[in-house]
């Protein structure tokens, strides 16, 4: 049985009303503004024919020394034209759906994540044995000089607590502001530039073992938690380059914010229109940094690949998600907002029993029980993060369809 919504015919006829209405108008523009085609193909066409005029008269010494500064620009002009050639999209231009418009399959939110969930457990042993390999690793480099810092966080919170929180819920309120205090460094206020680099470098690590596991295993291939170590961290160069560029594409927002808080610490805006114009070029901006990083997430694992350059990884990604960049950005919102959620109904009460049982049993204060579980919720977080990245950029590399 088909059900008809009520206006439909008025909505189909409007639609069709307001199309021809628009194409008038679009006749109506070209025409009054053709000049402006005809003037371009004269002045290229003068700009030509001067130019060969030029070449013609110019001594055999002077062709030589064009011919040479001419290698770069036509060097850009090939790229440019290839970039043009695969991207349907143009600056300033409405882009027609017919040109933009390319399927993915993807499952369901909930079904997709539970696909990686399944993944990652059915080969428990190889990823749990990465996971505890990540975990005491980060512990050799950090040590367990952060249960002090943890203690003392928490005593200036619960000092302090009565002026920031108010309401029944001052205790999950201070719990979460410890955590996200802990989780940024908090707990490690005195890191070495080696003990940072060394970090960075395990964290780049799992990643790459993460995404080398999950190849290989989903290749069919039964591989071990050595192998898996010992072979994995070839790109790791090419990673970092990568995410050097990541960090980059989220300079718009980081600028954007620092000049906006810069401007509240001066009052220099103080009224609601200026804070609302504010904020719209913080959003313009924000969507800027997101357009930039969803290709780019998805170069993290493109580059993981034998033979790869950063760049050409990034360009790669680039083509693949190119009329899908929408749906794929979604998910990759969907799995951080996710990690968050997780995180905060795991280690938010956590943070609280902690506090309860050391006030009852005093002696127990030296188990650094919560930077323990910050740790292991991180190891999880990495590699589940790779999992869900890696099987993302499966379902798009399996749907092979063109731009349209």
């Amino acid at each position: 049985m088909k059900i008809r919504f009520p206006y439909r015919s008025s909505l189909v006829a409007f639609k069709k009303r307001f199309n021809k209405r628009r194409g008038v108008l679009t006749k109506k523009v070209t025409k009054r503004f053709h000049f402006v085609e005809v003037w371009k193909k004269v002045a290229f066409k003068w700009l030509r024919n001067g130019g060969a005029v030029i070449v013609r008269v110019s001594p055999p010494w002077l062709r030589k020394v064009g011919s040479i500064i001419k290698i770069p620009f036509a060097a850009v002009i090939r790229r440019l034209r290839r970039f043009l050639a695969r991207r349907p999209h143009r600056s300033f231009r409405l882009t027609r759906r017919r040109d933009y418009k390319r399927s993915l399959n993807l499952p369901g939110y909930w079904s997709f994540t539970n696909s990686v969930r399944v993944m990652l457990w059915s080969h428990k042993k190889l990823f749990g044995g990465l996971l505890l390999t990540y975990f005491f690793l980060t512990l050799a480099i950090q040590g367990f000089g952060q249960q002090e810092a943890y203690d003392n966080l928490s005593t200036t919170l619960q000092e302090t607590g009565g002026e920031l929180f108010s309401g029944n819920f001052g205790q999950v309120s201070q719990a979460g502001l410890l955590l996200v205090t802990s989780v940024t460094s908090g707990l490690t206020p005195s890191v070495t530039e080696a003990q940072s680099v060394l970090g960075g470098l395990a964290v780049f690590f799992a990643w790459l073992a993460t995404v080398w596991a999950l190849r290989n295993v989903m290749a069919g291939r039964r591989i071990r938690v050595r192998d898996t170590v010992y072979s994995s961290g070839a790109p790791v160069l090419s990673t970092v380059v990568v995410a050097f560029a990541l960090v980059v594409q989220l300079l718009p927002i980081a600028i954007a914010t620092l000049v906006y808080q810069a401007a509240i610490a001066s009052e220099l805006i103080s009224g609601g229109v200026e804070q609302m114009m504010v904020w719209i070029v913080l959003a313009l901006l924000g969507v800027l940094s997101l357009y930039w990083i969803t290709s780019t997430v998805i170069a993290l694992v493109v580059v993981t690949l034998p033979g790869m350059y950063p760049f050409q990884a990034i360009k790669t990604a680039g083509d693949l998600i190119i009329g899908r960049r929408l749906r794929v950005l979604l998910r990759l919102v969907w799995v951080a907002a996710l990690t968050i959620i997780i995180w905060a109904i795991i280690v938010i009460p956590l943070i609280l029993l902690d506090a309860w049982v050391k006030q009852a049993w005093p002696a127990i204060n030296w188990i650094p029980f919560i930077p323990m579980t910050i740790l292991f919720m991180s190891s999880v977080s990495i590699i589940a993060l790779a999992a869900y990245i890696y099987m993302l950029y499966r379902k798009v590399v399996d749907d092979d369809a063109k731009p349209a």
